[in-house]
């Protein structure tokens, strides 16, 4: 059991090296003051967890639950390979962009409407894959990840408001015909 529970947090760490690399080659962010704006709402959430989880009831209670989670293969696997098809979502997503990707709300130079590949289902795909693996790290690995979920879904929606408003105004010919076609998250429902 120990080596299929480190799945997970490896997965995520091939992840986010994959990420923070990838990152110095997008194209350059336009409105570099909402930039501080945004980082700022990142650090309350990451606070707001961290503040969470000091919680001595909380943490007796997620003991708790992942001593029988831990215990259940089954439960495993399956949060393996949610994590597995989530981020391989948000990366097939991330590839699609190519230098178009950006930090969430921000506006890039030169900007490029991607409505192809994982775009053509979904507007936030990148959100979807991220959510998805969160969502199968909390049944597979721990359910300490069930907060950070519903802080980060929440922001993501917010997030996705935001864009979508901003490619509204970058795209106005273009995008509003995409957004009746495509679902925000989940395909055919949300």
């Amino acid at each position: 059991m120990t080596i299929l529970h480190s799945i997970i947090p490896a997965l995520w760490l091939l992840f986010t090296v994959y990420w923070v690399i990838s990152a110095r080659f997008a194209k350059r962010s336009v409105n570099r003051t909402a930039r501080l704006k945004h980082v700022a709402v990142r650090a309350a959430i990451l606070a707001l967890v961290v503040i969470a989880l000091s919680s001595a009831t909380l943490r007796h209670g997620l003991r708790a639950a992942q001593i029988y989670q831990t215990s259940h293969a089954l439960m495993i696997a399956t949060g393996i390979i949610l994590v597995g098809l989530g981020l391989a979502l948000a990366l097939s997503a991330r590839l699609r962009l190519g230098r178009n990707w950006g930090m969430p709300m921000s506006q890039q130079e030169d900007p490029e409407l991607i409505t192809s590949g994982p775009y053509a289902q979904v507007r936030h795909p990148i959100y979807s894959g991220i959510i998805l693996a969160m969502i199968g790290s909390a049944i597979g690995h721990s359910v300490a990840w069930t907060l950070p979920l519903i802080l980060v879904g929440a922001y993501f929606i917010y997030s996705a408001r935001r864009e979508e408003e901003n490619m509204c105004r970058q795209f106005p010919g273009t995008y509003p015909a995409y957004m009746a076609r495509t679902n925000m998250l989940v395909p055919y429902l949300l």
